[in-house]
């Protein structure tokens, strides 16, 4: 599977709260069966069997059988691939927002340029009543 679908996964499995709460609390507690989750949280075991099964798909927790109960754990990969591409997508709107302002600081540039040019060619003349000044537009 190519990073863009792994990153794909990872969102779409973090985009239910239910899931993020999943998580959270898996991280919290180092580790969790899908009955400690389900009697911590407010949802059936057979609600968390199911959200489990979305987690490990996208392969944000790791289950590991001990004795007869099988464990999760949070897979720390998956994250640091979802955060890397945040950081990229990050940085190419840094680089958008960056030329944006400079674009923004040659226009208010050109146009008190224009200014100073049009007040220099005015200076001395009356005003003239079609251009608002009579009127105090």
């Amino acid at each position: 599977m190519g990073a863009v679908a792994r990153v794909d996964r990872v969102f779409d499995a973090l985009g239910d709260p239910g899931r993020r709460a999943l998580v959270a609390t898996v991280a919290a507690r180092g580790s969790a069966t899908a009955t400690e989750l389900a009697a911590e949280l407010p949802v059936t075991r057979q609600a968390v069997a199911k959200q489990l099964g979305v987690l490990m798909d996208a392969g944000l927790l790791q289950p590991t059988r001990v004795g007869r109960e099988t464990r999760y754990r949070v897979t720390p990969e998956p994250f640091d691939d979802a955060a890397a591409w945040l950081v990229e997508m990050g940085a190419r709107w840094d680089e958008r927002l960056a030329a944006l302002g400079r674009s923004l600081t040659r226009a208010r540039a050109s146009t008190s340029s224009v200014g100073v040019l049009q007040h220099r060619r005015t200076r001395g003349k009356p005003a003239r009543p079609d251009d608002g000044a009579a009127s105090g537009a």
